[in-house]
């Protein structure tokens, strides 16, 4: 067989150098013949060995039969029905060629995206314990969106799943980014909604937040991982490549960290798009729809009438009051960072978040300030009352019972 070397070598003779056959003949020392297929060949020579006989192409009619009668017929149970005692590995690579003949074709869909289209979203428990205050730890969920165009992944740590909690920290992904996509793309979690009669309901709190941003949210069918693949590898991602080898002083290092991390992590070249999501933003970005000029309500808000005790409650924790307002009406706003009441439009506290549970965050202003007022409420007291009382001698008394007659011996 020609070499791959003479095959070159006789087309470069003959076309570059415009030589003859018969001067490549002389040169090379080859054949005429083979002179001539080398110039006739469309492309370098191969080798092709001489196709075998397998033993399976005894049985293959039988095979065809069944196949065609029964498409989806499994392998084993064809060995069974023509008698097949040897190798089963054989008989199922055959099988695995035939079948696509006697099946009509379901190919599978590549899945792409227009820029501004969407982003997918979901909640990742990082398997590491994260110190939260007062001694506790735990695992507080970590939001992740993953823009379908761009692939640009953001991702925060928030105190808990619930949706005050959750749609703060939607927020500040969207924040962060600069635009809203035009869908998200959310599985049923319980603040985000639920399928129900075999449709998908959203809850009211994330169908106001989706109305004040004008988009839409697309809830994937129960166990239906596959409709968010791109954030579940993004989960996946994070889990290898962010956390090994890390320690936390708690929610705000994390959230520190992670923030560094995305910043690399966006700068790395994507295997499926061929180049970097921070390469892509921009015209991801372009597509989307603007954030609208004043924020959704996110986060706790709930007005309630302060309680003797001058304590309110958000999330699983008591925040003390000024206790000057005890029994007015007052207005609680609360984030992942800091809880504030105020009464009439006037701030009356203003407390740090505690991630932690079962707490009683108290303001040593506040406690002063209550000592004061009950000492004051004990030292106060009533006005005395000036009123003119009659005074009766005795002998008047003894004239209305009877006492005032002689009684004779």
């Amino acid at each position: 067989m020609l070499s791959m070397e003479d095959w070159a070598e006789i087309r470069r003779l003959h076309r570059a150098e415009g030589m003859p056959i018969k001067a490549i003949v002389r040169k090379l020392g080859v054949g005429r013949n083979t002179v001539r297929r080398a110039l006739a060949a469309e492309g370098p020579p191969r080798y092709q060995r001489p196709a075998k006989g397998s033993i399976v192409d005894a049985v293959e009619p039988q095979v065809r039969a069944l196949l065609r009668e029964w498409p989806t017929m499994p392998a084993t149970v064809i060995a069974e029905r023509v008698g097949w005692t040897r190798s089963l590995t054989v008989l199922k690579e055959r099988v695995r060629l035939l079948r696509p003949l006697f099946t009509s074709p379901d190919p599978a869909q590549r899945t792409e995206y227009l820029p501004g289209e969407l982003a997918q979203c979901d909640l990742w428990f990082p398997p590491t314990d994260v110190p939260l205050g007062w001694g506790q730890i735990g695992r507080p969920p970590v939001l992740v969106m993953v823009c379908g165009y761009s692939r640009w992944l953001s991702a925060v740590m928030i105190p808990s799943r619930q949706a005050p909690d959750l749609l703060s920290g939607q927020w500040a992904l969207l924040a962060g980014l600069g635009a809203a996509p035009r869908a998200l793309v959310w599985d049923n979690e319980s603040a985000v909604g639920q399928w129900r009669g075999g449709r998908p309901q959203l809850t009211d709190a994330m169908n106001g937040f989706r109305g004040t941003l004008g988009i839409r949210v697309v809830q994937c069918r129960p166990a239906d991982p596959e409709a968010k693949g791109l954030v579940e590898r993004a989960n996946g991602y994070l889990e290898t490549s962010f956390l090994p080898g890390r320690m936390f002083a708690g929610p705000a290092d994390f959230n520190g960290q992670l923030m560094q991390w995305l910043v690399r992590a966006n700068g790395r070249r994507h295997r499926t798009l061929g180049c970097r999501p921070a390469d892509r933003i921009d015209a991801d970005r372009a597509g989307m729809v603007s954030l609208p000029p004043v924020a959704p309500v996110t986060g706790w808000c709930l007005s309630t009438r302060l309680p003797r005790d001058h304590y309110v409650r958000v999330d699983a924790n008591d925040y003390s009051v000024h206790p000057a307002v005890v029994g007015r009406r007052v207005d609680v706003v609360a984030d992942a960072d800091q809880v504030t009441v105020s009464c009439d439009g006037r701030q009356v506290a203003a407390h740090a978040r505690c991630w932690a549970a079962g707490q009683t965050i108290t303001d040593p202003t506040h406690r002063t300030a209550a000592a004061q007022l009950r000492q004051a409420h004990r030292l106060a007291c009533a006005a005395p009352v000036v009123a003119e009382v009659q005074h009766r001698t005795l002998t008047d008394y003894d004239h209305v019972f009877g006492l005032d007659v002689e009684e004779v011996a």
